[in-house]
């Protein structure tokens, strides 16, 4: 791809943004300003930050994961010896069921690992209902100061894979949005907005925040390399390279969260949102 053809991809990323998104990009790149001009560039966001007391041995903080991954790839298997033959759409529903289904044992044992190594317990690990309000409102200015952010990982993204690739290069979706976009059931759909606005938020920063990342930060004092290691093994969870680098980028605002709050509600609440965007306008298309 040479300059001109560069040039052309950048004109036509520009065409698709809509107000929504330059008013977004606006509003977050000012909020990102003021963090960062008060923070010295963020050097100084987390220096009254301890890390959460507890006595948690390391391997405790990868069992609920394990457990997750593990009831997944066993339901998975049942589904396909027992109700092999399914149209795709209900196919599509029983993914989802067996997603929201795996994550129970696996939420409930970090609450026992929790309630019995933090602290403080539940409240030391970041549950504490009294700070849902407050949590929400800062939850939602962390989300719109990294928007921005993640925006440029996604376009800088695509125009790599542009030179790399050729012109023809697209950003694949993520599986649930391929599917909420694919089927028009409203079973399906509504599977789809519970899954991946309340259930993968809820699970994914309980095991990658609340257990990986303070497990890490019981060894490392400082919290941005916690922050940055538990959110590169985040993204590896996920499917699709491409979407890695803008992945990347909301981990490290969910980790921040999380260690500046002192609560797992906060970037609950951030996932939740981010999902819900992502969705709503798969939905729009």
């Amino acid at each position: 791809m040479d300059i001109s053809q560069l040039t052309k991809a950048v004109a036509e990323l520009a065409d698709q943004a809509s107000i929504i998104d330059l008013v977004v990009c606006l509003g977050g790149s000012l909020v990102l300003a003021v963090w960062l001009l008060k923070t010295s560039f963020g050097t100084k966001a987390l220096v009254d930050s301890p890390p959460r007391r507890n006595n948690m041995p390391p391997y405790l903080a990868l069992i609920p994961l394990f457990i997750w991954v593990g009831t997944v790839v066993g339901l998975d298997f049942i589904k396909g010896k027992l109700l092999a033959g399914l149209p795709d759409w209900q196919s599509a529903s029983a993914d989802n069921v067996i997603l929201c289904i795996s994550v129970a044992p696996a939420v409930a044992t970090s609450m026992i690992i929790a309630r019995s190594s933090f602290a403080r317990r539940l409240k030391g690990f970041g549950l504490n209902p009294g700070t849902i309000v407050r949590d929400l409102g800062a939850g939602f200015l962390n989300l719109l100061a990294t928007m921005p952010v993640v925006l440029a990982a996604i376009i800088l993204t695509i125009l790599i894979g542009k030179l790399a690739v050729g012109g023809k290069f697209e950003m694949p979706q993520h599986t649930e949005l391929k599917q909420i976009m694919a089927y028009q059931q409203w079973q399906v759909r509504a599977l789809i907005i519970v899954t991946t606005i309340l259930i993968v938020p809820l699970a994914e920063e309980i095991f990658f925040r609340g257990m990986f990342q303070t497990m890490l930060r019981s060894f490392i004092v400082k919290p941005w390399p916690a922050i940055i290691l538990a959110s590169l093994v985040f993204v590896m969870f996920h499917e699709n390279p491409e979407h890695w680098p803008a992945l990347f980028a909301l981990s490290v605002c969910l980790g921040y969260s999380y260690e500046k709050s002192g609560s797992l509600f906060r970037p609950i609440f951030i996932h939740s949102m981010f999902n819900a965007l992502s969705v709503f306008a798969a939905l729009g298309q």
